[in-house]
């Protein structure tokens, strides 16, 4: 699992304290700084990689706002502040989440847990260009790059990889794809299915649209599928 380097920017010492003890409890934070200013953050930032940010909205001399402003590339960022008229303001800078004092672990967790998957996210979408697989065919050895995928099918010990562009059979299990592909990007919707979650055109019953052919989505899945494709991105009533 990813580490986030991160850090508490607050003005008020207990506020500082209680989330001091929440990111001692999350495995995957690593604490580089607490700072009782926008002014101490800034130096921090100039000497550590920092990924995330909980940051204080109201406090003297620099508002986290407006310190947010100020950063030509900010780490990703959670407000945490007492007061819910900045919450329109705050997510217009695209920030992680809005935690509204007094702060429940609970609520602490969620916003940290969803930090990371946007985290990783990032990070895989910078190498994609980068990632690649080599795949034997017809006495070659093809390379393919990860992004041109649109989903892989399963023919008991055959697969055929489908991009937009060709087709690929080669002769290995489905399970031994699916272990070279990042989980963030790619979901396995069928026992013979596994699709790239970027390409994913629309969700019609019991199929899924992806490069303008319907893949089949398992019953028993389903559910599963759904909640990580909608997870956060659902527009309901």
């Amino acid at each position: 699992m990813k580490t986030l380097r991160c850090i508490i920017v607050d003005d008020e010492p207990l506020a500082r304290q209680g989330l001091q003890g929440y990111v001692e409890q999350v495995d995957f934070l690593d604490l580089k700084a607490v700072c009782k200013n926008a002014i101490q953050a800034n130096t921090i930032l100039q000497q550590e990689a920092i990924d995330l940010i909980f940051l204080d909205i109201e406090m003297p001399k620099l508002t986290g706002i407006n310190f947010l402003k100020s950063l030509q590339n900010p780490p990703f960022v959670i407000f945490t502040t007492a007061y819910s008229e900045y919450a329109l303001e705050g997510y217009q800078f695209d920030v992680v989440d809005y935690l509204l004092k007094p702060i429940s672990f609970e609520r602490f967790l969620q916003a940290c847990n969803k930090a990371l998957r946007l985290i990783a996210t990032s990070d895989t979408n910078e190498a994609t260009n980068e990632d690649y697989i080599f795949v034997k065919t017809d006495k070659q050895l093809v390379k393919l790059n990860i992004a041109d995928i649109l989903f892989v099918e399963g023919m008991q010990n055959y697969i055929l990889i489908h991009t937009e562009k060709e087709k690929l059979m080669t002769l290995v299990p489905l399970k031994n794809v699916f272990d070279l592909l990042s989980e963030t990007d790619f979901i396995q919707v069928h026992r013979s299915y596994i699709v790239a979650k970027s390409k994913i055109e629309a969700i019609v019953g019991n199929q899924i649209l992806v490069g303008g052919k319907h893949i089949p989505l398992s019953t028993r899945m389903r559910k599963q599928v759904l909640d990580l494709l909608t997870d956060g991105r659902l527009l309901n009533k």
